[in-house]
C-alpha cells in the first residue's frame, strides 16, 4: 500500500500522478462491475461457511469484502478522482485493519498464530486437517497406552502448537500415563481378589495371578518357603520385623499364611510412595489368596473325604444347616454290607481286612455318588446312603436302584480280580443291598460339640432289614420303591416277609435288571 501511494502521488513518476481525464471512461466503469460481483459472491460464500463453522474471522472477512466492494463502487463514477481515490484506499485500509484486528483477538485467545485462518478453509482442506489431527491423536493415545513419554515436541508440528502448549501437552500426557498405570495396578488387585474366591489349586492360582500382575507391575516374581528358606533365584530373603526389603532396583514383600512367613513377592522399585503402597497392598492380597487356597485344599482333604460332597457343599454354602434339627422328607435309603465279613476277619490279618474294605468301598462309593446319592455313614463293613437328601433329587428311587446294581457289578469285578491273587482258601465277602422308599426325618443329629447328618424313620429301618434278608450279590427292594420304578424293570417276588421290628408283613422283591 505504501508503494502504491508513491507511484500514484509523486508527480511525474507514473501516469497515475497526472490529472484525471475530464471525460470519464465508460468502459473503465463497467470493468469494475465484475469486481463488485466477485466481492459480493465471496461475501456470500463466507457467510455460508460461517453458518457451518461460526467464527469471528469469517465475520471480519465478510465485512472486509463488503468494504472492498464499496471501494470498487466509489471509483466507478470518476467525477472526482482525488476524492474517490482517497475513499477507495480508506475503505481498503479499513477492510484489512478489521481482518488484522480479528486475527489479533484470536491470537490473544489461542496464544498462537497457528490456525488463525482455519475457519476459512474449504471442506476438503478441513477433512485433510481433521485426518492429520486424528493421526496425531492416535499417536498420542498409543504413547499413553504403552506407558511411554508423550514426546509432545514430535506432535507439536502436527497440532501446530507453540512451546508453552507443547509443554502443557507433555505434562498432560505424563498425567494420563500415570493415571493409566494406576488404573492397571488397581485392576490387577481386583483380578487377584477375584481369584481368591475361585478355589483354584495353589500353583494354578499363583501362575494365573502372576500373569495378570506382570501386565501392571512389570517383572514380578514370587518365591515360596522351601526347606525353611525363602529364595528367588540366588537371592534369599528374611523379614525379621515384617517390613519390606530393598535390594538395588527390587523391593521384596513378605507373603504370610496364618501370621507365618510363607513366601516373598519381588517387584521393581516404584517411582513414588504410591507405587510402593500399591505393591504392599498386592502382597497382602496375594497372602490372602495363598492362605485361602491352602485352606480350601485342607477343607477338601479333611472335609469332603469324610462326608458326601453334597453335604459338604451344602454346609460350606450355608453353615446354618449344621444346626441341630431336621425335617420330614420322602427319600430312598440304600443299606449295604458284606456277607461273610466276620468269617473273613477271623482268618486274615488286620491289614488284609483294611485292604479288602478299601477295595470294596473304592469300587462302591463312586456308584452311589455318580447317581446322586449321599453316603451318611460307614459302620464297619456296612454303609448307608440316602437319595433325595440333603439335596432334592427327581427320580430318587430309580437312582438308588441303579446305584445298587452298579455296586454289585463293581464288587463282582473286585472279587474276580482278587480271586487269582489269593494264596489261601479264604473267600472274600460279598455285598448284599437293601433299598426302600418312604418318609424319614433327616437332619443334623448329635450334640452341640459333635453332630452328624443322618436319617431316622421306618423307611430306613425297613431298608436295613431288606438288606439283612438279601442273598450275597443281590439287591432287595421294597414295594414302595418298586412302584416308583415304572415299566421295564425285572424283579423276582419274595412274597410278604416278616421283618424284625415290623408288625405287618412287608412285600419284598429281588431286583435283577432295569433300563
Amino acid at each position: 500500500m505504501i508503494l502504491w501511494g508513491f507511484v500514484s502521488l509523486i508527480p511525474g513518476l507514473t501516469p497515475l500522478s497526472e490529472p484525471p481525464l475530464v471525460t470519464p471512461v465508460n468502459w473503465l466503469a463497467w470493468a469494475s462491475v465484475p469486481g463488485v460481483l466477485l466481492y459480493g459472491a465471496a461475501s456470500v460464500m463466507m457467510f455460508l461457511l460461517h453458518r457451518k463453522r461460526p467464527s469471528a474471522m469469517l465475520i471480519s472477512l465478510i465485512t472486509a469484502y463488503a468494504l472492498l466492494a464499496e471501494a470498487m463502487i466509489a471509483g466507478m463514477s470518476q467525477h472526482n478522482w482525488h476524492l474517490s481515490w482517497w475513499e477507495w484506499h480508506l475503505l481498503l485500509t479499513l477492510a484489512f485493519v478489521f481482518v488484522a484486528y480479528s486475527a489479533y483477538l484470536q491470537f490473544r485467545r489461542e496464544g498462537s498464530s497457528a490456525g488463525l485462518f482455519d475457519s476459512v478453509t474449504l471442506a476438503a482442506t478441513v477433512a485433510r486437517i481433521q485426518r492429520d489431527y486424528d493421526q496425531a491423536l492416535e499417536e498420542m493415545v498409543e504413547h499413553v497406552r504403552r506407558g511411554e513419554p508423550l514426546a509432545a515436541t514430535r506432535l507439536s508440528g502436527k497440532f501446530r502448537l507453540n512451546e508453552g502448549q507443547a509443554a502443557v501437552l507433555d505434562r498432560a500426557g505424563e498425567a494420563l500415563a500415570n493415571e493409566r498405570e494406576l488404573s492397571e495396578r488397581l485392576g490387577a488387585l481386583v483380578a487377584v481378589s477375584a481369584q481368591t474366591r475361585i478355589g483354584l489349586p495353589e500353583n494354578e492360582l499363583l501362575a494365573t495371578s502372576l500373569e495378570r500382575v506382570r501386565q501392571a507391575y512389570g517383572d514380578v516374581k514370587i518365591g515360596l518357603v522351601a526347606d525353611g528358606r525363602t529364595e528367588i533365584g540366588s537371592r534369599e530373603y528374611e523379614f525379621p520385623d515384617g517390613n519390606p526389603v530393598r535390594r538395588d532396583h527390587l523391593l521384596a514383600f513378605p507373603l504370610t499364611v496364618k501370621g507365618r512367613l510363607a513366601g516373598v513377592l519381588e517387584v521393581p522399585v516404584g517411582r513414588t510412595n504410591q507405587d510402593e503402597a500399591l505393591a504392599a497392598t498386592l502382597a497382602g492380597q496375594l497372602s490372602i489368596s495363598l492362605e485361602n487356597a491352602r485352606l480350601y485344599q485342607e477343607l477338601h482333604t479333611l472335609f469332603h473325604q469324610y462326608m458326601s460332597p453334597d453335604v459338604a457343599h451344602a454346609l460350606l454354602a450355608d453353615p446354618g444347616q449344621a444346626a441341630l434339627g431336621g425335617e420330614l422328607r420322602e427319600l430312598t435309603a440304600l443299606f449295604a454290607d458284606l456277607k461273610g465279613f466276620t468269617t473273613f476277619s477271623e482268618r486274615v490279618t488286620p491289614g488284609e481286612i483294611v485292604e479288602m474294605l478299601n477295595r470294596y468301598h473304592t469300587a462302591a462309593v463312586p456308584c452311589i455318588l455318580n447317581n446322586g446319592g449321599t453316603i451318611v455313614q460307614f459302620v464297619g463293613d456296612a454303609l448307608l446312603a440316602l437319595f433325595n437328601a440333603p439335596a432334592a433329587q427327581a427320580g430318587h428311587a430309580k437312582a438308588a436302584c441303579r446305584a445298587a446294581l452298579d455296586m454289585q457289578r463293581a464288587a463282582s469285578e473286585v472279587a474276580e480280580e482278587m480271586a487269582w491273587k489269593r494264596v489261601d482258601d479264604v473267600e472274600w465277602p460279598t455285598f448284599r443291598v437293601g433299598v426302600n422308599t418312604g418318609p424319614a426325618l433327616v437332619g443334623n443329629i448329635g450334640s452341640p460339640e459333635l453332630r452328624g447328618f443322618n436319617a431316622m424313620g421306618d423307611c430306613v429301618n425297613v431298608a436295613a432289614r431288606l438288606q439283612g434278608v438279601a442273598e450275597p450279590g443281590t439287591v432287595v427292594i421294597g414295594e414302595t420303591t418298586l412302584k416308583q420304578l415304572g415299566q421295564g424293570v425285572t424283579v423276582n417276588p419274595l412274597g410278604r416277609l416278616s421283618l424284625k421290628g415290623k408288625e405287618e408283613l412287608v412285600a419284598a422283591y429281588v431286583l435283577t435288571e432295569m433300563p
